[in-house]
């Protein structure tokens, strides 16, 4: 399949990522038209420019992934969007692809993985990482579904979803752990996305429901 007129855009929250997938996609002879780490500035290129595949990071500060995919489709129906992510949770994948992504790439993806990815959304078709398929396919099989209810979240992550319940602030938790205040919202929309909770108060009902929290 040719792919040398395929135009690539990409979010992401770290620069780093950004380059190195750049990097990646640039000997492929493919065009990286447009990058960026923030929601507003890649809303802003779309209502102007246009790709044809977007790598979309679904852990962006102060915004989900999953709703800005969301916002994308609206925009763009044509957009194919693949899902760049650290997270292989299996309902932050389905989520994504309801949400209107058409591929879920994890990013250790090698340059192999990456361009076929690229060829298989833009042939029309889902993509799903190999490491993802298996975790689907041990679920179908099983009847369990992993990161459900067993959601598995770190010390840190436990302990600010704690102090939400509190009712804390953002700011009131950076200052009561001694951290950053960009390092809670970061957080606050991994746990978020993990308990699929769109607001506050259904962080708290769902972490409450799941016994994380009192």
């Amino acid at each position: 399949m040719e792919i040398m007129a395929v135009r690539i855009i990409a979010i992401d929250d770290h620069q780093v990522v950004i380059d190195g997938l750049t990097s990646m996609l640039t000997g492929a002879e493919l065009d990286v038209v447009f990058t960026t780490t923030n929601a507003d500035a890649l809303l802003s290129y779309l209502e102007q420019g246009s790709a044809e595949v977007l790598f979309l990071d679904i852990q962006m500060p102060g915004v989900s992934g999953i709703d800005l995919c969301r916002q994308i489709r609206k925009l763009n129906p044509d957009l194919r969007i693949i899902a760049f992510s650290s997270f292989d949770e299996s309902h932050l994948v389905k989520q994504m692809m309801r949400s209107g992504a058409s591929g879920y790439l994890l990013k250790n993806a090698d340059k192999q993985t990456v361009i076929k990815a690229i060829e298989t959304v833009m042939a029309g078709e889902e993509f799903l990482d190999e490491t993802i398929k298996d975790i689907l396919l041990k679920e179908s099989l099983t009847g369990q579904r992993r990161s459900i209810f067993d959601i598995p979240l770190t010390n840190r992550e436990k302990e600010i979803l704690k102090l939400i319940a509190e009712g804390l602030s953002n700011q009131e938790i950076a200052d009561r752990l001694y951290i950053s205040l960009r390092t809670v919202e970061t957080h606050r929309l991994n746990l978020s996305q993990k308990l699929s909770a769109k607001n506050t108060a259904m962080l708290v009902k769902e972490a409450i429901r799941r016994g994380l929290v009192e």
